[in-house]
């Protein structure tokens, strides 16, 4: 079984900067993890690994140093890692995202499963995974919070919903977004630790997922931030010094005020 996992690497801060030029994240010297539900979909494609065999590659788009999320990604037991980078991806939206990301699962070709976890925490619009699968005429299930089996080209699993699950029955290959609720992260092995600094980082950029560079980036984004600001505070009150009688009479009158 091969397993695409598709990870983010996102800051590791709750004080977010943006830059007032392009309304985008500030990353630059802000220190950064893999997307904490994006460990889920590593752990669970581990998992798979040693119950089916086959490989895992994990993929991120992201300017260079988002090289260390994908080596500890091997660290966790991944087996291939490739970095999208590239200027013209900046300032992508989740469609210019997850267009890119299609492209280069396209490019590796084969595969079973591809994974995500349920949403990047600097974002949370849980778009991407589904953005993939729709770029790639694939079926998804999203929120997934077991996966039963696997065999003969059909999965079975289980998707969280607010009133308990749905059991269900899909086609592979195929797009899961997991939830936290699907297993415990391992912790990285020494041999692990080991392997990611051995590992062989494969990186491609737009040339080489032939894609048209209107359609990613910022040029691609049909969704862009025009202007971020802080709304201004307002505060208006008036008090009074009256008996309990006279504080009823004032909210009667100024309700009926309200209501013309």
């Amino acid at each position: 079984m091969n397993i695409i996992v598709c990870i983010k690497q996102v800051p590791d801060t709750t004080e977010i900067k943006i830059d007032p030029i392009t309304n985008t994240l500030v990353r630059e010297g802000v220190e950064s993890i893999i997307n904490p539900f994006d460990l889920y979909a590593i752990e669970e494609a581990v998992r798979l690994k040693e119950q089916y065999g086959g490989t895992i590659t994990a993929v991120t788009m992201g300017p260079p140093q988002a090289e260390v999320a994908l080596r500890e990604a091997v660290s966790l037991g991944v087996d291939k890692i490739i970095l999208l980078s590239d200027r013209k991806f900046a300032g992508a939206d989740t469609w210019a995202t997850s267009l890119t990301l299609a492209g280069a699962v396209k490019k590796i070709g084969e595969y079973d499963l591809v994974l995500f976890g349920q949403q990047a925490i600097d974002g949370d619009t849980a778009q991407v995974g589904p953005g993939v699968a729709a770029h790639l005429d694939l079926p998804q299930v999203c929120f997934v919070r077991k996966i039963e089996s696997i065999q003969e080209n059909t999965a079975v699993l289980q998707r969280l919903m607010e009133d308990g699950y749905d059991r269900m029955q899909t086609k592979t290959p195929a797009v899961l977004t997991v939830v936290k609720e699907i297993n415990v992260p391992r912790l990285p092995s020494l041999r692990g630790k080991k392997n990611a600094k051995n590992a062989e980082l494969i990186v491609w950029n737009a040339a080489d997922l032939e894609l048209d560079e209107k359609t990613i980036g910022l040029n691609g984004s049909p969704t862009q931030v025009v202007k971020i600001f802080t709304p201004e505070m307002h505060k208006k009150g008036e008090k009074f010094e009256v008996t309990p009688e006279e504080s009823a009479e004032i909210l009667y009158r100024r309700i009926k005020e309200l209501k013309g």
